[in-house]
């Protein structure tokens, strides 16, 4: 049985971890609301773009004039970027996003190159032995559209070389403070909208469709890499708030179960103090 000292030394030490999850739980909250903001900002620019090359890629278009980022072509090579926290300290996120993209891997019959987009990521597709094509960490808290750039030219020039016949992004959605949705989503080639015969009309483009098309869907790439980041920090930022508030809840009952102990080890002893002296003034007297 541990001794009175040992407990105490034990519940100092849960005490100093429940100050520091608590801090880093403040921290985390004071990052998450900033996050949160961005990614629902973000959002509806980021679906009707969607929405409008799905739109354009469903018209009437002569095969000469099909923009090389809409080409569908049969699929012998994928690319898949995987974008997680760079840092621990988040629950599951991590292993769900991991998990998340080890099986849409492993469900593929086609050869996977990956582009890791933080650290738990790039940990997890080297662990695995997966192709890993490039790799970025140390992403500020607070990204601009720059920041995602270099992984967006990458993902461009390879669908455009034809590296890679089919391109997909996994992230953490933000669904709310406790709950983060791990998902798999198509980037490249953009997937065609189901219209109505009526709504097939065509489109006249000025000066031209791959004058037009070349302008914005680059940046529909950076948008939609952007965006998935965004949804992806305010995923970690929610999961971490609520991993050390809860870590706190424990540490502040581990403390007071080593309190119980050593109170009722107290007991004992002074119990068994009163006993003896008892005992030997019993003796005495007898």
């Amino acid at each position: 049985m541990p001794s009175v000292r040992q407990i105490r030394r034990r519940i100092r030490s849960v005490q100093n971890t429940a100050k520091i999850t608590k801090a880093m739980s403040m921290i985390a909250a004071s990052k998450m609301r900033r996050a949160q903001e961005s990614a629902l900002q973000g959002r509806p620019y980021s679906e009707q773009i969607r929405h409008l090359l799905a739109n354009l890629s469903a018209q009437p278009q002569d095969d000469d004039e099909i923009h090389p980022l809409l080409q569908h072509r049969p699929v012998s090579n994928i690319g898949l970027v995987v974008i997680t926290p760079d840092r621990g300290l988040t629950g599951g996120l991590n292993s769900n996003i991991n998990r998340t993209a080890g099986q849409f891997i492993q469900a593929q019959d086609s050869h996977v190159k990956v582009i890791a987009v933080g650290r738990k990521g790039r940990d997890f597709m080297a662990r695995t032995g997966q192709d890993l094509k490039a790799v970025f960490t140390d992403l500020p808290d607070r990204p601009n559209l720059i920041d995602i750039s270099p992984a967006a030219h990458i993902v461009i020039d390879d669908f455009t070389n034809g590296e890679v016949d089919a391109v997909f992004v996994a992230y953490a959605e933000f669904v709310s403070t406790t709950s983060q949705r791990p998902k798999v989503e198509p980037l490249l080639p953009v997937v065609p909208a189901a219209l109505e015969p009526t709504q097939a009309v065509g489109y006249i483009y000025e000066p031209d469709a791959l004058t037009v098309l070349s302008e914005l869907l680059p940046r529909f790439v950076e948008m939609q890499l952007y965006h998935a980041l965004l949804e992806g920090i305010a995923s970690e930022q929610s999961a971490r708030m609520v991993a050390m508030r809860n870590a706190t809840d424990n540490a502040d009952i581990m403390a007071d179960d080593l309190t119980l102990a050593m109170n009722k080890i107290r007991q004992e002893a002074i119990t068994s103090d009163l006993l003896d002296i008892v005992g030997g003034v019993a003796a005495v007297q007898g």
